[in-house]
């Protein structure tokens, strides 16, 4: 065990304390109205983009679908390369890697995803789950998606700064900010060993803009943000589209 893990155990009892106030004070917000799935027309052969995760990947902080993450990277694909970008979000309110591995992967249907983008860990790391634990969860999510999306460019987002989150208290932040930090690691490693591309943490450069009311779910400009950090990384394995140019 790490010295930065140990310390975060010899303060569980703050994350105890600080923890169920939070949760006793927290707003609940629901997942948004309208569409987990669409289609943007362009090009053929189509971008088919599935997002999924936690309640990140399902829009809560905002009032529709329509500033969903998935539909902001769609676009942002849309006009990048001019094709055609199916969609799906599939997103679930608290889910781990474990649950996402149990019981999403499995009843997503077989569509033919060529990208595809997770969101997960913060949930692990605010539950104050082991590395091994998320080793062993996240790790098997990699093979479940792997196995039955084997062409699929997948791309991780890791968890973002916990103590920049506005909700939580500054000594809550800073715990869970270990526990992200060790989440994040063996994440990165997990990615790089099974074929998984893991992106750079999202920057907090706004707290009050980039967040929803709640102080812990992004806003619609924090999605916006969220898609436009992830859009190169996930086009990556793409030609750039050629430019036509007239003297």
């Amino acid at each position: 065990m790490t010295l930065r893990a140990l310390l975060s155990w010899l303060a569980f009892p703050v994350y105890i304390w600080q923890g169920v106030r939070v949760r006793m004070r927290s707003l609940r917000l629901p997942p948004p109205r309208g569409m987990v799935r669409h289609e943007i027309p362009g090009a053929e052969p189509a971008i088919r983009l599935l997002v999924v995760g936690d309640s990140s990947a399902a829009g809560v902080g905002i009032e529709t679908t329509d500033g969903l993450l998935a539909v902001r990277l769609a676009q942002c694909l849309s006009n990048r390369t001019g094709r055609q970008v199916v969609w799906r979000a599939a997103g679930y309110n608290s889910a781990t890697a474990g649950q996402l591995r149990d019981y999403v992967v499995p009843n997503l249907a077989p569509e033919p995803w060529s990208h595809i983008v997770l969101a997960v860990g913060t949930n692990d790391a605010k539950n104050f789950h082991t590395t091994r634990r998320f080793k062993k969860e996240f790790g098997g999510l990699i093979y479940a998606l792997k196995a039955k999306w084997p062409e699929a460019r997948i791309v991780w987002s890791p968890v973002v700064d916990m103590a920049l989150i506005p909700a939580l208290p500054r000594a809550l932040g800073w715990l869970l900010e270990i526990r992200a930090s060790l989440i994040n690691r063996t994440g990165e490693r997990l990615c790089l060993e099974r074929g998984v591309v893991p992106a750079t943490r999202l920057p907090i450069l706004d707290p009050q803009a980039g967040f929803s009311r709640d102080g812990f779910h992004a806003s619609e400009a924090g999605y916006r943000a969220w898609a436009e950090h992830l859009e190169e990384l996930v086009m990556a394995d793409e030609a750039a589209p050629s430019v036509s140019r007239h003297d």
